[in-house]
């Protein structure tokens, strides 16, 4: 007997509530931590005499602490609990940011980068846990929306960054009263979080969701990329996206002779075009179709980002970093959906993810740095862009005839009818939870079954038209 959707789903307490406001706050408040300094970075290169170059090998380093981390998180997070390192991370993040605009050397800067990037890594992936426990327990996900609140953290910060600096405030000062903030707020934070970790969530969170993962493929099926896609995606993708958070600024005051103010609100066009999209991605992947809809976003953020690096003028430029900020906010959601599938049921298309997306970071700097030092930052931009963008394109290419024509993989378990959009029954998918789609589609079964390993598919009678279409 098939189990009613409602008994599926876990009982949402008060206490899951409060917590799912906390975890809200900290994805706000991690974004904001990041976009604090990121705006003012060509202060801080003017306060410890270095080139640009030597910016991007700072950030390099700096990446590869992190990089560093993600090797132990496991282990950490096993120890202590996210909610414990939740705590204690933040806490560091922010004594690292008072020490970066306190900084007057570069091996001063470096270390205190160092620290705020190596600890991100576990802020990160705990507060991440948390909201995927929380979301799972939800009739509908929330994860999206989180990180959509990041980067709305990212934008208040940057706001926050650029009326500063324009009002001739230190960078000292507002990076030791924005790491205060930002402390009492994650410590407050903290305090309501899930107080015990679900070690066993994954399989809880897969089992609960079963059924709604057929439905879902059923109208978006989910591709399965080879694992080395994965990781060219991962560091191409973050590639397009450091080249535009990471160097708009750079862009205003070394090439245009913008003020800090104007640099800071490049920063602030980038991260608020990817808070629009990512609030309204939902939608709009539900509409075009997830797939398409990554794939015309790449194409928007890399023409604008060609845009925004060859532009004359600063008007222009802050318009096209806007609109590559819409595009750039679906790609890595998008590729953490669809790594978390592969593999079997096992981590591995993630950890190959992550690890292209670590490699990015340790190398994007550098070479942008390298080329900006050669040419100028708007042409490190726009080549960076366009290189990574061609490469992120062909990793998500569909690799077969039924890829190509919008049907996605058979092995998926669930095809779908290019006119009918029904999903037709596969000997790998249960008939219960194909049923029950079937169903909430508003289609009544006439019959559905499999003989040995074939696929047999069944009749279904639509409503609209009033007749019976055997497919």
């Amino acid at each position: 007997m098939s189990t009613p959707e409602h008994q599926l789903a876990p009982t949402w307490s008060p206490a899951d509530r409060r917590a799912t406001v906390a975890v809200a706050v900290q994805f706000a408040v991690n974004g904001a931590f990041f976009a604090s300094f990121m705006p003012r970075l060509p202060e801080l290169r003017t306060d410890i005499g270095i080139s640009t170059g030597g910016v991007g090998i700072l950030l390099m380093v700096a990446s590869a602490t992190g990089l560093v981390s993600s090797l132990t998180v496991r282990r950490v997070i096993a120890r202590f609990g996210t909610r414990r390192v939740l705590f204690g991370g933040s806490l560091i993040i922010s004594v690292a940011l008072m020490a970066v605009g306190m900084s007057t050397t570069w091996p001063m800067a470096l270390i205190a980068l160092a620290l705020m990037f190596a600890f991100d890594v576990f802020v990160d992936v705990a507060m991440n846990m948390q909201g995927s426990w929380l979301s799972a327990r939800r009739h509908r996900p929330m994860m999206n929306r989180l990180h959509g609140l990041w980067s709305l953290g990212s934008v208040l910060g940057g706001l926050a960054a650029a009326t500063l600096a324009e009002s001739a405030v230190s960078l000292s000062t507002h990076l030791t009263i924005a790491a205060i903030i930002l402390a009492a707020l994650s410590m407050i934070v903290a305090t309501q979080l899930l107080p015990v970790d679900e070690v066993h969530a994954d399989e809880t969170a897969s089992t609960v969701t079963a059924d709604a993962d057929v439905a879902a493929s059923a109208k978006n099926p989910h591709r399965r990329l080879p694992l080395k896609a994965f990781f060219v995606a991962g560091l191409t993708a973050v590639a397009i996206e450091t080249a535009a958070i990471s160097w708009a600024a750079f862009r205003i005051t070394d090439d245009l002779a913008g003020s800090a103010a104007v640099a800071a609100l490049a920063y602030v066009a980038v991260v608020g075009g990817m808070t629009i999209t990512r609030f309204a991605g939902d939608h709009l992947a539900h509409h075009w179709g997830a797939d398409r809809f990554m794939a015309g976003s790449a194409i928007l953020a890399i023409a604008c980002l060609v845009i925004a690096g060859t532009a004359p003028t600063q008007l222009v430029t802050l318009a096209a970093f806007l609109a590559a900020g819409l595009g750039i906010a679906t790609l890595t959601p998008r590729l953490y959906d669809l790594a978390a599938r592969a593999g079997n049921g096992t981590a591995s298309g993630l950890g190959v993810l992550t690890g292209g997306m670590r490699t990015a970071t340790i190398l994007a700097p550098i070479t942008i740095a390298t080329v900006a030092s050669a040419t100028t930052v708007g042409t490190a931009i726009a080549v960076t862009s366009a290189i990574a963008g061609i490469g992120f394109l062909a990793a998500i290419r569909p690799r077969d005839r039924d890829e190509r024509l919008g049907r996605g993989p058979s092995r998926v378990g669930v095809a779908t009818s290019r006119r009918t959009r029904t999903p037709s029954f596969d000997c790998r998918t249960s008939s219960r939870a194909w049923c029950a789609h079937a169903l909430r589609r508003g289609r009544s079964v006439i019959g559905c079954g499999s003989v040995g390993s074939r696929s047999i598919r069944g009749s279904t009678r639509t409503r609209s038209s009033g007749r019976t279409r055997r497919r």
